[in-house]
């Protein structure tokens, strides 16, 4: 196609500036517009074939030069050395870049003497993944950390990511087995724990199907476990009816267990006890607390009132070991400074010399088994130190007791620096006449026993 243009029937009917159209006197202004709009009107341009010839063309423009370039391999800057572009890869019919017939894929023919019908290259062969399934001691031996690590930390989350690093479908059941039986040997809150973890890792590392098999396999081991754990069954029947009350396995599975005729002695009770824990009005809503409430979960109140009873007891029985025990099973480590509290402030509002020597063997012994940390300890006696303003309202004789107690403490076990300055110190009280020929006054030191 060739560009033609050509001016328009306006050009040849334009007027010179000098010459001024000859308009009759009745035409006016209307033969003066129309000659300039004749004027300003806008040229053409035209298309044809340039086989055909430019029709009634008066100038024709040459190509720009550009043009000629338009299917040239050659750089357009100016500045190329004239080689091919992209390297020879830039369009049909070239070699391509070097290097890339080794890219290409190279089809293998049955009736080449080197072709191997046995080679993996043929397209025949067909690759699976086999997931190979680790050995039961394996399992349960990894999976006991990451459950005492869980105790600690409690966090399901984790626990999960752990598991599934190393558990398969078919070894899944080992992981509710060792939990169960891991938190056999722990206290009431490890089982709560342990119970919400067999919760959260159902549907993620096992199923019901898994659950039950892990809950057969204990019942049928039982006897074993009662030799470790005297009170297996009742805790194995918590565990079934907690994980029931869960939604994490079948109702029917307690009554599937009942008619089997190969269970033991020991399972036939924890089933029995299952199912009545199941059968009782309002089971479900009892059951998520069937370990009761224990740590720091309960009320400061609820803890404090505990405390005040294990004292109590402590008095009427004398049995150190016994208190001992049953502060461990309060799992209250961060609360002991408020043991430590009751413990002094019992002492001051005794005002009885035996009872003072039972506090203060009861407060060294938890020295000396590092029951209580020595920080509890100095905060309990702090605050009994910031509260004396008020105990001695109650108390008139508090400044004496808590002295004389302190002073027992101190020679049994070590009291901290911070408690020994903080110790508020009395007026001079004249205990000697200084009249009387030095005559001591009974009745000032006269205390109740």
């Amino acid at each position: 196609m060739e560009v033609e243009r050509f001016a328009s029937d306006s050009e040849n009917v334009a007027v010179d500036d000098n010459e001024k159209p000859v308009v009759d006197e009745g035409a006016g202004d209307a033969a003066t517009s129309h000659s300039e709009r004749l004027r300003r009107k806008n040229k053409k341009y035209w298309r044809s074939n340039s086989k055909e010839g430019p029709v009634n063309a008066t100038a024709v423009t040459p190509l720009p030069k550009y043009r000629s370039w338009k299917n040239s391999r050659r750089p357009r800057n100016g500045h190329g050395r004239g080689l091919p572009k992209k390297g020879g890869a830039g369009g049909k019919g070239v070699w391509g870049v070097p290097g890339s017939e080794l890219l290409e894929e190279y089809v293998e023919d049955a009736n080449d003497p080197n072709y191997d019908s046995e080679a993996i290259t043929n397209g025949d062969v067909e690759f699976k993944q086999i997931i190979v399934d680790a050995e039961p001691e394996e399992v349960v031996r990894k999976s006991e950390p990451v459950i005492l690590e869980y105790f600690e930390h409690g966090d399901t989350n984790a626990a999960a990511e752990d598991f599934l690093e190393f558990v398969t479908a078919n070894r899944s059941h080992l992981v509710c087995e060792t939990i169960v039986e891991i938190a056999l040997d722990h206290k009431p809150s490890h089982c709560e724990m342990a119970s919400f973890l067999i919760s959260d890792l159902y549907g993620r590392v096992f199923s019901a199907k898994d659950i039950g098999i892990a809950f057969d396999r204990l019942l049928e081991k039982l006897p074993d476990l009662i030799l470790d754990t005297p009170d297996a069954p009742v805790l194995l029947s918590n565990f079934i009816a907690r994980c029931v009350a869960d939604d994490c396995l079948p109702p029917r599975f307690v009554q599937s267990a009942k008619d089997r005729p190969d269970l033991n002695t020991q399972a036939k009770q924890a089933i029995h006890r299952a199912e009545t824990l199941l059968s009782m009005k309002q089971g479900m809503v009892r059951l998520d607390n069937i370990w009761g409430v224990g740590g720091g979960i309960r009320p400061v109140k609820s803890l404090i009132r505990q405390i005040q009873l294990l004292l109590k007891e402590y008095l009427t029985s004398s049995d150190l070991a016994e208190a001992m025990r049953c502060v461990r099973e309060l799992e209250v480590p961060h609360f002991h400074h408020e043991l430590v509290y009751e413990t002094v402030l019992l002492a001051v509002e005794a005002i009885n010399s035996s009872v003072e020597d039972q506090l203060c063997s009861f407060l060294a012994e938890l020295h000396r088994c590092v029951i209580v940390s020595p920080d509890q300890m100095d905060r309990g006696f702090l605050r009994v130190l910031e509260d004396m303003s008020d105990i001695v309202l109650d108390v008139p004789l508090a400044y004496i007791m808590l002295d004389r107690f302190m002073e027992k403490c101190q020679q049994k076990f070590r009291l901290g620096d911070d408690v020994l300055k903080r110790v508020p110190t009395r007026g001079r009280k004249r205990f000697v006449s200084e009249g009387d020929g030095g005559i001591i006054k009974d009745h000032a030191l006269k205390l109740r026993e």
